[in-house]
């Protein structure tokens, strides 16, 4: 029975492909790529000559009826983001969806997510956390950050070198300065960096040293400091 596979893909070190993807991807008739070049890099490095396709933000809506239909027809096909899993902050979402209603079986892979080593390392309670990719850029931000300074589980947020330093500054903004967070960059690469201590201290911190690569931010949730004191856990 034909089906759509999601196939996460390494987030940096290549050496972090399973087993079962590169199975996969050997063995489906189409591999649809967030960028085909990005992709082609990859298969060159694992030996895989498939046929790809563009399948990205700007033309998934127009996209997903095709490809659903084409795997109706008898087609096995991949779907690969630039890095990690399709779905988590990459397009994916709609042709799951898309898939899931026209009664089309999606097997989903497990592999590499940014994410998961940013809290494990990062030192926080990592049993409960709240997952939020990129923040707004503009409309919703603030009441976004406001709504997080409740938050009591551990929090994840996404950004990119050109707004990690505004991100940092404005979480410490809101939910107050001494707030702890540990920021990750270039996860899995030569260049691996978490960066740990206060929002103010971190946020200084890239002020003083150019952020290159991808960032994920984890934030400590919001402690009761009274109750936490009355326990005598501080």
């Amino acid at each position: 029975m034909s089906k759509l596979y999601i196939v996460p893909t390494p987030i940096g070190n290549l050496d972090d492909i399973t087993l079962r993807a590169v199975k996969v991807l050997g063995d489906v008739d189409l591999i649809l790529a967030e960028d085909t070049r990005t992709t082609l890099f990859l298969l060159r490095h694992l030996g895989i000559d498939k046929p790809l396709r563009s399948h990205h933000k700007f033309n998934e809506h127009a996209a997903v009826s095709m490809i659903a239909e084409r795997i109706a027809a008898g087609e096995n096909i991949a779907l690969v983001s630039d890095a990690g899993t399709p779905g988590i902050s990459d397009p994916g979402f709609l042709l799951v969806r898309t898939c899931v209603e026209a009664g089309i079986e999606v097997e989903v892979l497990p592999g590499a997510t940014a994410f998961v080593p940013a809290i494990v390392q990062s030192g926080f309670p990592c049993d409960r956390f709240c997952f939020e990719g990129f923040l707004p850029q503009k409309k919703g931000r603030r009441k976004r950050l406001e709504e997080l300074a409740s938050e009591t589980r551990t929090m994840i947020i996404y950004e990119s070198p050109f707004r990690v330093v505004k991100c940092l500054e404005q979480l410490a903004e809101v939910l107050g300065g001494d707030r702890r967070a540990a920021v990750s960059r270039e996860l899995t690469k030569k260049f691996e960096q978490t960066v740990r201590g206060t929002l103010d201290e971190v946020a200084a911190h890239f002020r003083a040293n150019e952020p290159r690569g991808e960032f994920v931010i984890t934030v400590e949730g919001r402690i009761d400091r009274r109750h936490a004191a009355e326990s005598g856990n501080e």
